[in-house]
């Protein structure tokens, strides 16, 4: 008998060496190579078909048919828009989270809703029928005749009961608990994630079924598993939030049928996850009136305006060098804005620490947060408050310029709508036929002409 060939696979980043090494020599990352059996290559190349279930062949791309397949809408407004607009039939979608933080309930009320638009198979391997019960009855999820409970691991029996039950949704609850019963190797390692995932993908894109698996993530924040288990679905999703926090934010970091730059917004109640229409009045709700170190942006999480107040603190040095500390923030930002200001707005902030931070837990990536910063960080400076009722949108240049940025008229109209009286934007921003009402607009050429009128 042939002995079985073996290999090691990094669990970190996927990395195969033909021999153990202590530290894998792709990501840096030592004692992760776990040895593994090759799989042997007994498949005929001459049957194998194609993700349509199709035998693969040429064609040419102006005598490709497009059938567009209309989305399954949820009852979850925010969950439909992190999507692109709803679930997409034969799509296979990855969520990703912390533990705990309430992967497993948002697909559970997911699930209870997709059952009056077809057969939904829950496939869990962490949790027993009667457990998914419990939960399902305190979620309020109803009992529908189509809503199938399979508390299995193997995925043999996983693909037999696809096959006859014909499900037209199916959820993993989790990727890392299946097993493929030909390999060798232990659950939840490289080998057993990438071939379960590739199998599922293959279900699905044959079937038009649409599959939903969740993922655990390591200590530093990755889903568990090989970085191909990424490349292979068509939407990751990241379910974020902390446990002193009963808010859950939604992000896709990729999403083949629509935008990565959505938001969605949760509350985690007893009941289970409520959306929250409206996370502008959400981040602002704690702000006090005549706070100094406070400024409020109104920033865009996808295509939808979002207001957030900034918070900084600045006070005297008491080691020789200053600290920069931010949170939600991009420290480098930060330590860029404060040189700006220091060399254009002539604040002496090279022996100041300096503490920023968004409120909410929210994370602002994009450069209109500038001036906002900015704003904050010479309030407190100054100690003089800006006023509750002004909002800033900009970004600042190295010459202390305040550069254009997109959609300023749905910026304004958001700030609008929750009562605020001034919006500072950048004067190359506005065009000559915007026209707004109800609200002073002050356009804004330089840091220093902003900080004049802002902190006068």
């Amino acid at each position: 008998m042939a002995k079985a060939k073996t290999q090691f696979v990094c669990t970190n980043c996927g990395y195969i060496s033909q021999r153990y090494l202590g530290r894998c020599s792709n990501c840096g990352a030592w004692g992760t190579l776990l040895e593994e059996v090759i799989p042997s290559e007994k498949t005929d190349r001459k049957n194998r078909v194609n993700l349509a279930g199709q035998m693969a062949k040429v064609e040419r791309l102006n005598q490709v048919s497009l059938a567009e397949v209309p989305r399954v809408k949820t009852q979850l407004e925010e969950f439909n828009r992190v999507l692109g607009g709803g679930v997409v039939p034969g799509s296979m979608v990855l969520i990703g989270g912390d533990p705990g933080i309430g992967k497993s309930t948002l697909l559970l009320q997911v699930s209870g809703q997709l059952a009056s638009n077809g057969t939904v198979l829950y496939v869990s391997g962490e949790e027993s029928a009667a457990q998914i019960k419990l939960r399902a009855e305190r979620l309020g999820v109803k009992d529908d005749e189509n809503f199938l409970l399979y508390p299995e691991t193997d995925m043999s029996q996983i693909r037999k009961a696809i096959d006859e039950y014909g499900p037209e949704f199916v959820i993993i609850d989790s990727i890392q608990t299946m097993q493929q019963p030909d390999i060798t190797s232990v659950v939840g390692s490289v080998a057993q994630i990438r071939e379960t995932t590739a199998e599922l993908l293959q279900i699905a894109k044959t079937n038009g079924i649409t599959i939903f698996i969740v993922g655990h993530v390591t200590k530093e924040g990755a889903i568990a598993g090989p970085k191909i288990l990424e490349h292979m679905v068509d939407t990751v999703l990241y379910f974020e939030g902390d446990n002193q926090r009963s808010f859950r934010l939604l992000r896709a970091v990729k999403n083949r049928f629509g935008s990565t730059n959505e938001l969605g917004i949760f509350e985690m109640e007893q009941e289970g996850l409520t959306e929250v229409l409206n996370p502008s009045e959400m981040f602002l709700e704690e702000r006090l009136a005549d706070a100094t170190g406070s400024a409020v942006v109104v920033t865009m999480e996808g295509t939808r305006p979002v207001l957030v107040e900034v918070q900084a603190l600045v006070t005297p040095t008491v080691f020789g060098n200053a600290q920069r500390t931010s949170s939600g923030i991009d420290r480098n930002r930060v330590t860029l804005l404060m040189a700006v200001l220091e060399k254009r707005a002539n604040l002496l902030l090279q022996n100041q620490d300096a503490y920023v931070r968004a409120a909410g837990g929210v994370k602002l990536n994009e450069p209109a947060v500038d001036l906002a910063i900015a704003m904050a960080i010479a309030s407190s400076y100054k100690n003089v408050g800006t006023k509750a009722t002004d909002a800033f949108v900009g970004e600042i240049g190295l010459t202390g310029e305040i550069r254009r940025v997109p959609h300023v008229m749905e910026r304004i109209a958001e700030a609008k709508k929750l009562g605020f009286k001034r919006v500072f934007v950048p004067k190359n921003s506005l065009k000559p036929t915007d026209k707004v009402t109800g609200i002073l607009v002050i356009a804004a050429g330089t840091l220093d002409e902003a900080m004049s009128l802002a902190l006068s």
